[in-house]
């Protein structure tokens, strides 16, 4: 039996915090191998085109290119599976999101909330698992 090779994922969010924390989480998984994080939209999309990530973990809002302008040019360009975890979660971004090729949208809690994020690990283990049977 041959064991299956870890889910690579890039993680792109402006927040250190946030960063850190999905990070960890992802990496509690023996299934995952985070292979690098992007702290703006233009040095995600050169990542993404340079490593090839199996998964992209995408916050909406940031600097330099927000998310919806980076998801349009990855999906044109190079589709690859992109889990938005933002803590824009109207159901307005969810559905643009979702529209230019997301395949799931986590709602992480406002800055003032920020640790709460650690309460989204099961599901996020769970979500970044089922990118293999995309």
């Amino acid at each position: 039996m041959t064991e299956q090779p870890r889910i690579r994922v890039l993680v792109i969010d402006d927040s250190a915090f946030s960063r850190r924390t999905i990070i960890r989480m992802l990496e509690t998984s023996p299934l995952v191998r985070v292979i690098d994080v992007a702290r703006d939209g233009e040095d995600a999309l050169r990542k993404t085109f340079e490593l090839k990530p199996d998964l992209i973990t995408l916050d909406l809002e940031m600097p330099r290119m927000d998310g919806f302008t980076f998801l349009r040019l990855v999906m044109s360009r190079q589709p690859t599976p992109v889990m938005v975890i933002s803590g824009r979660s109207g159901e307005q971004e969810l559905f643009k999101a979702l529209d230019l090729g997301a395949v799931d949208f986590i709602a992480k809690p406002t800055a003032r909330a920020t640790p709460e994020l650690e309460s989204i690990q099961a599901e996020l283990i769970r979500k970044v698992h089922a990118i293999r049977e995309l």
